[in-house]
């Protein structure tokens, strides 16, 4: 007997949670007693966020994209009409203090295989650095190219723009993050319907 495909995804979804959990908690127990910041959104999102390190916002609340990104953000994704629950934000640094070592790429690539997202929206140079340093399967290095969606994996395609947290306070940042995010609309509209 053939198996629905809600309860397989409700399977998948179920493993997300218990993985998301337990990768938490690794890294509250690295942090040592340090702040700590944590991916949120869907875990088997459609679109993760990445961004290099949290702001002050998100380690009093403990939670990525919490704050004034976070609500740029998400007036973005409703202006492009991008289903906000099916969005993953997370940092490549996850608690105060945090180096870009070995450990910090271990976490970010869990998460990569974890949420398992059509596209990862890299946000900033040091974002993209990060990113293009981990050991994910058949990746290739991101480039650079502000707005435009390049090939990660066979799977994975990214996304860059300008560091969000740095483009909050001028025009014309806000400007160049808005003309390299809107891309995101297009390639959301492609998608099939489910």
């Amino acid at each position: 007997m053939a198996v629905p495909t809600d309860e397989i995804y409700e399977k998948y979804l179920r493993k997300a949670i218990s993985e998301i959990n337990d990768l938490a908690d690794e890294i509250a127990r690295a942090a040592d007693e340090r702040a700590t910041v944590l991916g949120s959104g869907h875990p088997l999102a459609d679109v993760m966020l990445l961004k290099y390190s949290p702001q002050e916002s998100e380690f009093l609340e403990g939670v990525a994209f919490y704050g004034r990104a976070g609500q740029a953000i998400l007036k973005s994704l409703q202006r492009l009409r991008v289903d906000p629950l099916a969005v993953y934000g997370t940092n490549c640094l996850k608690y105060a203090g945090a180096e870009p070592d070995e450990r910090a790429r271990a976490w970010l690539t869990r998460e990569l295989h974890i949420v398992q997202p059509k596209l990862v929206v890299v946000m900033g140079e040091h974002a993209l650095e990060f990113l293009n340093t981990i050991e994910f399967p058949l990746s290739q290095p991101v480039q650079g190219a502000a707005g435009e969606i390049r090939g990660f994996t066979p799977t994975v395609e990214a996304l860059y723009v300008p560091d969000v947290d740095s483009s909050l306070d001028e025009a014309p940042a806000k400007t160049q993050f808005w003309n390299a995010f809107k891309s995101l609309g297009d390639w959301w509209a492609s998608l099939p319907p489910y």
